[in-house]
């Protein structure tokens, strides 16, 4: 049985051909079928298309405005120039235009030079440059309408100029002056500005453009100049207009004192009633009305320690004398010299004494006229703009809310005891004058409380979480088509391609089961056949636990390499 199997012979070395070597990766791929090497390529083609999508996606996304409240001609030119640049851009609503944040400054230089945006109006599109454009056969009459033009296009464009106005055309009256100075007439001007959106323009910026347009144009008044804005509204109001109604600023006035003497209530009333349990409104009569009175009073020096001051004086004599002729009986009486006459003092006529003979006759006159100076006081009233002419106040407090032992809630109104205590806590906060006519009411009522049921919305419908879905739907679609085309496409065919592992180095059992000779003593065994690798491996594994003699003589007898 030793001499039954014989020593194998010696395997010879086997040389390997260039033919017979292992091919190598692009041998492989060229080795693929036509449909794996199709499929590699479209997910190449896709995982390239994917990375640069995410990329572009990257680094577009950081886009400023370039022009906002574009008129839609001027938005339209915009968009051909930028077109005609290949500079990328959005539009959004309201005339805005959107380009990337690196080339804002650039565009609009280049935009400048080619005279865009032109504002949307022939005013505001053309200034001084319009004289730049001067003709050899320009009458006077095309010159100053180019002249007013130009002005009216500065003007506009100084307007604009305003961070609250979008846009602005001026219109300007200008007469033609002629040599007669009663004859001529006085310029005016209009403007209308076109505001963004949700802007005001307060009282000091109407007079701004209202002083701009009137020092721009020689010998015109601020009265001459209105204001507009785009839906037909005057926002610049005369005195007379002014006097008719409240404007901007008196309104505004109005409701400044309301809220104070509103806040003056709360901020008493709520620590006492509770913060939720209180309303209150005031409303206030304001005279803006402008009243000045002027008076002059005369009167004469009164009182006992008065001392007249006097203002002129005049006095007036004269005296005629004619000599006397002798007459009457001549003797002893009618050589005396005459009695000179003597005035009263008190003032009282009395008449004079009688001419003695030899006596000259004549007249005498004497005046005198004195003027005193008397009281004179000139008083000037101007009454105050904003007095507060009526307060009304209106309190409502809620009813008081207590809850039992047994936790049940019951509410009961103010009493009448607390509300006048209220009442008079409102008068003294406000200032309350009963000759101004002013009135307070406190009043207890219930509130009613609207319920309202916490929505329980879930997570997926968040107005946050939907957001950031909508901002990262693109770039995970993206990462979604590289993922497809790296594992369904990419990768498999790269398995394909990949060098087999080497073959397993066959083992004692498997060279003996490979053997046509029968084993030693195993004679009733069946010859195994050169089946699969695997199924020779479990064979010959089998057959070793089946006989493990048989199996120890085999390998005891090849490796003292005896003969069967």
């Amino acid at each position: 049985m030793d001499n039954a199997l014989s020593a194998p012979a010696a395997a010879a070395p086997v040389m390997l051909t260039p033919a017979d070597a292992a091919p190598n990766f692009v041998q492989r791929l060229n080795g693929l079928p036509l449909r794996s090497k199709l499929t590699m390529g479209a997910g190449l083609l896709a995982l390239a298309g994917a990375m640069l999508a995410i990329t572009l996606w990257s680094t577009q996304g950081d886009y400023r405005p370039l022009y906002s409240g574009l008129a839609d001609k001027d938005g339209g030119e915009i968009i051909s120039q930028l077109s005609a640049l290949n500079v990328p851009y959005k539009h959004q609503a309201g005339g805005t235009i959107l380009v990337p944040a690196g080339q804002v400054y650039e565009v609009r230089m280049k935009l400048a030079a080619q005279g865009l945006p032109k504002g949307g109006g022939t005013g505001a599109a053309a200034g001084f440059e319009l004289m730049d454009k001067s003709s050899i056969g320009q009458t006077q009459f095309a010159e100053r309408l180019n002249f007013q033009r130009g002005l009216q296009g500065e003007l506009a464009r100084t307007i604009t100029g305003m961070a609250d106005v979008a846009d602005a055309r001026v219109h300007l009256a200008i007469p033609q002056q002629n040599g007669f100075f009663r004859e001529q007439q006085k310029p005016s001007a209009s403007v209308l500005v076109t505001l963004r959106g949700g802007r005001t323009l307060d009282r000091s910026q109407i007079a701004s453009i209202v002083h701009l347009v009137s020092n721009a144009v020689p010998e015109l008044h601020p009265k001459a100049v209105s204001v507009h804005d785009q839906t037909g509204a005057l926002l610049s109001q005369t005195h007379d207009a002014a006097a008719s109604g409240l404007d901007g600023q008196q309104l505004h006035y109005k409701q400044q004192v309301e809220a104070g003497y509103n806040r003056r209530i709360l901020e008493l009333l709520e620590p006492v009633v509770g913060r939720d349990n209180l309303r209150a409104t005031v409303t206030a009569d304001v005279d803006f009305s402008q009243t000045e009175a002027t008076a002059e009073e005369y009167r004469p020096n009164q009182g006992p320690n008065a001392q007249a001051a006097v203002r002129s004086s005049q006095s007036n004599e004269s005296n005629n004398t004619n000599a006397g002729l002798p007459t009457g009986v001549p003797g002893a009486a009618t050589n005396q010299p005459p009695v000179p006459a003597v005035a009263p003092v008190n003032g009282a006529s009395a008449p004079l004494q009688a001419a003695q003979g030899g006596a000259g006759n004549g007249n005498s006159r004497r005046e005198q006229v004195t003027n005193y100076e008397l009281d004179k006081t000139v008083r000037v009233t101007r009454g105050a703009v904003g007095n507060v002419k009526r307060l009304n106040a209106a309190i409502v407090v809620n009813h008081r809310t207590t809850t039992d032992a047994k936790g049940k809630t019951t509410t009961q109104p103010v009493s009448e005891a607390e509300t006048a205590r209220l009442t008079d806590l409102v008068k003294e906060a406000m200032g309350f004058s009963a000759e101004r006519g002013d009135s307070v009411k406190v009043v207890s009522a219930p509130f009613v409380v609207d319920k309202t049921e916490p929505v329980d919305m879930p997570l997926w419908k968040q107005p946050w979480l939907l957001d950031i879905a909508r901002s990262a739907i693109v770039p995970l679609a993206f990462v979604a088509i590289a993922l497809i085309a790296v594992f369904g496409m990419i990768r498999p065919a790269i398995k394909a391609a990949a060098p087999l592992p080497p073959p397993e180095k066959p083992d004692a059992v498997d060279e003996l089961v490979d053997d046509a000779e029968l084993l030693p003593g195993a004679e009733g065994l069946p010859r195994l056949e050169a089946p699969l690798h695997n199924e020779k491996l479990e064979r010959a594994r089998q057959l070793a636990r089946d006989n493990p003699v048989a199996v120890a003589n085999i390998m005891r007898d090849w490796i003292a390499g005896e003969a069967a």
